[in-house]
């Protein structure tokens, strides 16, 4: 059996190595190393594929939800509603920024941000919503987007996970997901489902001014060079990363579609264990595309099970071990442990196991047995 890992990355880049090698030796051999051609053939590749009008390449995924958040002219002492559930970097842009990051609980089956949470939370100092879509699963944004209309929020998707995920709404309409919200951030980390081979991320939008302040904002708030007319940042993409997304892309659909069939093996696998909780999805839609494949453990051998799986070097993760509103750069006297049951709840069962393009049936077979042979 093939070693496994948490995320294969190298036998994905033996099967597009021309593609990639290319990309590369053409940054190579025109210099153009920092917002070259591949940088904007690849926004331009992207604002295709999500069907958004405006895509804006940045340095990684944290950047990109805090330029998301100083394009809105968000003040200090605004309030952003996020999960509890999440990692840092969603509440750490906000706290960066001198806005008031507000915790709130998720819901037990999705894992994603709970839509009665999110009406409680809601004061005058509320001004925006930051969804994130957990694992590869979409957050319920026909519901954000009522909840955010009618109080006059901005909606902020983080989508670092679930670029691709198609949301079909009820009115029967789909839109991928990153482009339903006023703005979107996403993160091009070599793991995640469109990564390149270092750091990226970018900004999504169909706000032609918004967009327009975001280009601003990601080159030192310049238009014209040496012309500063917003405060920005330095936050580029380079083109080398720029001309890997380029060269993958075109297969996001397909490394996708492979994590979905790897996800149905394995919950169809667990099936019959009633102390093991799988994520529920429809094979037939894209609203999950499995960034991670994270199940519960109900009979309290969680910790029980990440040692068994480790000694027998399969790779396995806790997502997330502590909840935000413990941790120590974020604990906040209006906060109470009462307000998080499930996002507590969570800490204690929850479990990721290998989740790539590039699993195979004995791999699968192998971690399952292992797991079943514990629980």
């Amino acid at each position: 059996m093939k070693k496994l890992q948490m995320v294969d990355l190298k036998s994905q880049y033996e099967k597009i190595k021309e593609e990639v090698n290319a990309s590369i030796q053409e940054v190579l051999d025109t210099n153009t190393y920092i917002n070259g051609p591949l940088v904007h053939q690849f926004q331009a590749d992207l604002e295709k594929y999500l069907g958004v009008k405006h895509v804006i390449p940045c340095a990684n995924g944290t950047d990109a939800l805090q330029i998301a958040m100083m394009g809105l002219g968000l003040q200090p002492g605004d309030e952003v509603i996020t999960a509890d559930f999440t990692f840092a970097a969603t509440v750490e842009v906000i706290a960066l920024l001198q806005l008031t990051p507000v915790l709130v609980d998720v819901d037990i089956a999705t894992m994603n941000i709970s839509l009665e949470a999110i009406k409680k939370a809601i004061t005058p100092k509320t001004k925006a919503i930051v969804p994130v879509h957990l694992f590869g699963r979409a957050a319920n944004m026909d519901a954000i987007m009522e909840i955010a209309n009618e109080h006059n929020l901005f909606v902020i998707e983080d989508n670092a996970q679930a670029i691709g995920a198609d949301y079909i709404s009820k009115d029967g309409s789909k839109k991928k997901v990153g482009t339903i919200g006023h703005v979107a951030s996403t993160s091009f980390f070599p793991s995640k489902n469109l990564g390149c081979y270092g750091d990226g991320g970018a900004i999504f939008t169909n706000d032609d001014a918004l967009a327009h302040t975001l280009r601003g904002i990601v080159n030192h708030g310049m238009y014209e060079r040496y012309h500063h007319d917003v405060v920005g940042v330095n936050s580029r993409l380079d083109s080398i990363q720029a001309g890997v997304l380029k060269a993958k892309l075109s297969h996001l659909d397909h490394y996708n579609k492979a994590r979905k069939e790897a996800a149905n093996k394995y919950n169809n696998a667990f099936a019959g264990n009633s102390n093991i909780i799988t994520p529920s999805f429809d094979i037939t839609a894209d609203d999950h595309v499995f960034h991670q494949y994270v199940i519960r453990i109900t009979n309290g051998k969680r910790d029980g099970l990440l040692a068994h799986l480790q000694s027998k070097e399969i790779p396995c993760a806790i997502y997330y071990p502590i909840p935000l509103h413990s941790q120590k750069a974020y604990k906040d006297e209006r906060y109470n442990e009462s307000d998080f049951p499930v996002t507590n709840q969570l800490v204690n069962e929850v479990i990721a196991l290998p989740m790539h393009t590039e699993l195979d049936d004995e791999q699968i077979k192998f971690i399952t047995d292992s797991v079943l042979e514990f629980v």
